[in-house]
């Protein structure tokens, strides 16, 4: 099977499973609660859409940009599963799982911002 060229990337690939695991856990997201749960849906997606789009671009600052942005959205699910953990939506496992996720894929999107800047 073809694959374009980001899908090779390690950190588009844990983004994926990220936002797959996210689809999970919004399912246990109560009622009362659908600002949140619509918050962390835009912002996991936010982070694949973004690097591959990123992946796309022809100059550096454009690729830079767009990862940065990406690396925001993964903070801003980082603290939206702060706030789940906090509100007793998910528990330990879920939020650890989630987490291990996200400081692996701010981790390769920082080095991937540096390496544009280069």
């Amino acid at each position: 099977m073809n694959q374009l060229h980001h899908e090779k990337l390690e950190v588009y690939q844990l983004s994926i499973q990220f936002l797959a695991l996210v689809s999970e856990l919004i399912t246990k997201i109560p009622r009362g609660y659908g600002e949140l749960k619509d918050q962390l849906k835009r912002s996991s997606l936010s982070i694949p859409l973004n690097i591959s789009e990123g992946y796309g671009k022809f100059s550096p600052a454009d690729r830079a940009r767009f990862y940065d942005i990406a690396k925001g959205a993964s903070h801003e699910s980082a603290a939206i599963f702060d706030v789940c953990k906090v509100l007793e939506i998910i528990n330990d496992q879920e939020y650890n799982k989630g987490k291990s996720f996200l400081y692996r894929i701010v981790c390769m999107l920082v080095k991937l911002c540096q390496s544009q800047k280069n």
